[in-house]
């Protein structure tokens, strides 16, 4: 296997990503149109490349880590994109969170170009990875030991679209375990309790979940700055899963009503905060002080 990759995308997920492929021996050549995100790989021992294209030069792999799948599309092709490189038996990995019917679409028409595509989603925190993937199963084998280097599983689900169908729907839970947790933290902080004390007992008891961790102590101190994923991205996701309902006939009604929650937030100007901050929706509604929160 080539020891040379392109990544496309580096912000919160993506920087990390190209970190972990350096990290395992990886020669990264990564491209953002943030330059400022270029010079960061460049001191960490990534090389900036000018396009899409320019990223894959003399590899055999490209990972991308883009807001959404309409981006993932220019990238592979518009002016400089991917399906225009000369990468011979290119395969691209791509980790966004998609439309899984974009993902089916983009695999097909680079299916043409004799390219591989991966719909390749991540899930967890930076240090904590799995990766759920849809594609030819030739093309995964080929990948595998590139995934391993930053995720500590992969599952392959299926054709294509069926890792980015799997990454919803464990968005769809992940997501309301922060917002029930949300909605039992606000009722303590009503109540008067200790929060600390609650948050521990809550972490022990039949009420665990790994938004306990990773969010547990943001919301009860109204943390929300730098965050580790955001407002606006997972409601992205939610208008995502909903359509996936509608498109199946499968109830959604409590993702319907987080759809109201994460808009809430975006429209108090929570959009650019972390995750966590869906609890501040519910602490304005119970009449508790807002938090107020700049853009990060």
């Amino acid at each position: 296997m080539s020891d040379k990759v392109g990544v496309v995308g580096l912000g919160l997920m993506g920087s990390v990503l190209a970190m972990k492929l350096i990290q395992a021996g990886f020669e990264v050549r990564g491209y953002d149109i943030d330059d400022a995100q270029m010079e960061i790989l460049e001191k960490n021992g990534g090389k900036p490349a000018d396009s899409p294209a320019g990223s894959v030069q003399g590899a055999q792999f490209a990972v991308l880590s883009l807001l959404h799948s309409g981006i993932v599309r220019d990238v592979c092709f518009g002016k400089d994109g991917l399906a225009e490189s000369q990468a011979d038996g290119l395969v691209v990995i791509d980790t966004t969170t998609s439309r899984p019917e974009d993902s089916i679409e983009t695999a097909e028409r680079l299916r043409k170009r004799e390219i591989g595509f991966l719909d390749a989603s991540l899930s967890g925190s930076r240090d904590d990875i799995i990766a759920v993937v849809g594609g030819e199963k030739s093309d995964l084998e080929r990948a595998r030991t590139l995934i391993g280097a930053f995720a500590r599983s992969c599952h392959y689900m299926g054709p294509n679209g069926s890792g980015a169908r799997t990454k919803l729907i464990i968005n769809l839970i992940s997501g309301l375990n922060r917002l029930v947790m949300a909605e039992g933290l606000v009722l303590g902080m009503k109540a008067g309790m200790e929060m600390e004390s609650l948050l521990e007992v809550l972490k022990d008891s039949a009420a665990y979940s790994r938004a306990m961790a990773h969010r547990g102590e943001r919301m009860i101190r109204t943390d929300y700055e730098n965050p580790s994923s955001r407002i606006r991205q997972h409601h992205k996701d939610v208008r995502l899963i909903l359509e996936q309902g509608q498109r199946f006939n499968s109830p959604m009604l409590l993702s319907s009503v987080h759809q109201q929650v994460l808009q809430a937030a975006e429209l108090g100007g929570l959009g650019d905060a972390d995750n966590a901050a869906a609890v501040e929706v519910l602490r304005r509604l119970a009449g508790l002080p807002p938090v107020s929160t700049r853009s990060t």
